[in-house]
């Protein structure tokens, strides 16, 4: 079953008088993508933290966050947000010059603004509260994966639902498919004839030139690669693997069937049921940006 890159996991725990949280999300990306935020004293867990994301996650960008908070061991560090104040220097800025005020955009002004400098817990260098993060961080990382999964069985049920909505109005096209090239045929030798006024044309070469005519209109080709591309979304759909891209791939393509029918198929019942036939595409390739 595909597996969703949105998922969230939490895990919490004391270690002698301080409070250790550790938080993970992960949102849509192209690739895989980390960011992790740990203590200094506890830098040297980034990599491994890496690798056991990288052991359930493909794709996505996968944000992880442990603080530790309180507690007579360790030390207090001040930390600056130096993208946070850059957005604030913008924005005074922007305000500035909109409301035409006068005066300077110190670092004292920038300091004393939210969230630019904050002041930290730096937790000891200890082996035991290591140990601790460890052990949380790989909880957290599991309840993440757990809920990309869940939410990908979610996603999975949703497209199914509309990929059978487009293989009905798929087998709609398919059942006015066949009247189509006669359709044509006959509405072309009408004006023809009409043209003609009476005259007697060359029957065999009418005929024949009509007959190319209304083989441009017949969609047959089209409605059997658009089958084609969707049993084989069906069954990727229900890959454990990282799959996003060949989904998004087999949308396109069956996109470009639709797109054809529309344009070969000059019928008003057709034409009805390729539109709808978009718009229930749009959503699935809306809903597999979420796919891993």
């Amino acid at each position: 079953m595909i597996t969703s890159m949105t998922g969230f996991g939490r895990r919490q725990g004391t270690w002698e008088d301080s409070h250790v949280t550790v938080e993970i999300r992960s949102v849509n990306h192209r690739f895989l993508e980390t960011g992790i935020r740990l203590p200094k004293s506890m830098n040297q867990l980034e990599d491994l933290f890496k690798k056991a994301i990288q052991g359930h996650c493909r794709r996505g960008r996968v944000d992880l966050t442990v603080l530790v908070q309180g507690g007579r061991g360790g030390a207090r560090a001040l930390q600056v947000d130096a993208v946070l104040a850059k957005q604030y220097h913008q924005a005074l800025r922007t305000l500035q010059r909109t409301l035409k005020l006068k005066g300077s955009i110190d670092v004292g002004l920038l300091a004393g603004l939210r969230d630019v400098i904050t002041m930290t817990d730096q937790p000891a260098d200890d082996p035991q509260l290591a140990r601790l993060v460890t052990k949380l961080t790989t909880q957290a990382i599991q309840d993440l994966a757990k809920m990309r999964k869940k939410e990908g069985a979610l996603l999975a049920n949703d497209i199914q639902a509309r990929l059978d909505i487009l293989r009905g109005l798929k087998a709609q096209v398919s059942a006015k498919a066949p009247h189509v090239a006669q359709e044509a045929f006959d509405r072309m030798k009408g004006r023809v004839e009409k043209l003609l006024s009476g005259e007697a044309p060359d029957q065999a070469k009418l005929h024949q030139e009509l007959a190319v005519f209304a083989d441009r209109s017949d969609i047959t080709e089209e409605l059997v690669r658009l089958d084609a591309h969707m049993i084989q979304f069906e069954q990727t759909l229900q890959s454990a693997e990282s799959v996003g891209k060949t989904l998004d791939f087999l949308i396109q393509e069956m996109g470009r069937e639709i797109n054809t029918i529309g344009s070969k198929a000059n019928d008003l019942t057709i034409t009805s049921s390729v539109v709808q036939m978009k718009a229930e595409l749009e959503r699935i390739r809306e809903q597999i940006q979420n796919v891993e």
